[in-house]
């Protein structure tokens, strides 16, 4: 007999461990240590594209940042620059970072663009313990 494929049943099955708040989208370390993080955005402009202006320069920031606090060493980031005919963006984020136990990490959106984005369905963030 073959075996047979798993397929779940809701989407909390993928959720391991207490360290991931879905409420607050933090994710918080239980154990000081370096994690790997990972992040993909999929994200849509939101206005009509005859009513935008190409402005040049505009761009998308994603970033990781612990506690809250996206400067020096600690944080990940990845920029786009915005196409002005396009609708739909992914951008990616992936890294190392320490953590002290009970420290988190978030992910921010920097939008230069001007115009209202909205990030979609099938985004993800993840955080895996490498070692203390």
């Amino acid at each position: 007999s073959s075996p047979s494929l798993c397929q779940p049943e809701r989407e909390a099955m993928f959720h391991r461990g207490p360290g991931l708040n879905l409420t607050s989208g933090q994710y918080t370390a239980p154990f000081a240590g370096y994690y790997t993080f990972s992040t993909t955005l999929h994200i849509a402009r939101r206005e009509p594209r005859r009513r935008r202006q190409g402005c040049r320069g505009s761009r998308l920031r994603v970033l990781i940042c612990v506690q809250s606090c996206c400067q020096h060493n600690s944080h990940l980031e990845s920029v786009s620059q915005l196409e002005s005919s396009g609708d739909l963006f992914t951008i990616s984020v992936t890294g190392t970072l320490y953590l002290q136990a009970g420290q988190y990490a978030s992910v921010f959106v920097d939008n230069t663009a001007g115009s209202p984005l909205t990030v979609q369905s099938g985004s993800d963030f993840s955080a895996v313990l490498l070692g203390v």
